[in-house]
């Protein structure tokens, strides 16, 4: 598969990630009531549902990454020329921002405006180490036996992790970067949003660490991620 080609998936696909997190969050958070618990469901079930079918949709053209960590990840493990690797990070935080940006378009928002969203602290921090290693957990746990199970295994990873991490799991540094960019339901303010990175790297570091170990045949399988695609050098 050409350079070119797996950019622009990896530039889609995050850009619509983004338009169904933001977009989802915007519309339960009009239609709940001021019921918080109602509208982070809604939001839970819509980014499940739409991470689960954009996987299988790009993934086999580019992967399917749509996180700087995975892409990290991948080409630590073998899966992924290095010299690509910056092509893929700046795709994902493009889309990311085009997806937000739609988003906000169809609920005639501001194109882009801060977000005063405060998400900080060590409980939050936490929150994103532990969302973040367990998204390349199952990542990697899953992609050697059943990798056509894998965007079943995240949709359905992300949308408990929802619910079971105080920071309601960004686990995505690209994702997080736009998010900054969003006052609603969705957002984060910008001051908080490094230390959630710094927090999302760690925790993908450790997964890849502890999965090489776990699975020692892990590198020769690391072209699987997410989805099976080339792990040669693009034309």
């Amino acid at each position: 598969m050409s350079l070119s080609r797996r950019l622009v998936a990896e530039a889609l696909g995050t850009a619509f990630l983004l338009a169904v997190v933001v977009g989802s969050g915007i519309m339960a958070e009009r239609l709940a009531g001021g019921n918080v618990a109602i509208a982070l469901l809604a939001n839970t079930l819509a980014t499940g549902a739409g991470l689960v079918a954009l996987i299988l949709t790009f993934g086999p053209i580019s992967g399917a990454h749509f996180n700087p960590a995975v892409t990290l990840a991948d080409a630590w493990q073998g899966g992924l020329p290095w010299r690509i690797v910056p092509g893929y990070l700046a795709a994902q935080v493009a889309g990311a921002f085009a997806g937000v940006a739609a988003a906000h378009l169809m609920f005639d928002e501001a194109l882009f405006f801060a977000s005063q969203h405060v998400r900080s602290g060590p409980s939050q921090w936490w929150s994103e180490f532990v969302a973040t290693f367990g998204l390349l957990a199952v990542i990697w746990g899953c992609v050697r036996q059943r990798p056509g199970a894998v965007p079943f295994a995240v949709g359905a990873y992300i949308t408990a992790a929802y619910w079971f991490t105080a920071s309601t799991s960004f686990a995505n540094p690209a994702v997080t970067l736009a998010r900054a960019a969003s006052d609603t339901f969705a957002g984060i303010r910008p001051v908080d949003a490094p230390a959630f990175i710094v927090a999302q790297l760690l925790g993908a570091l450790a997964a890849t660490a502890l999965f090489r170990w776990l699975i020692p045949t892990l590198p020769e399988r690391a072209g699987d991620v997410i989805l099976p695609h080339s792990a040669s050098d693009p034309d």
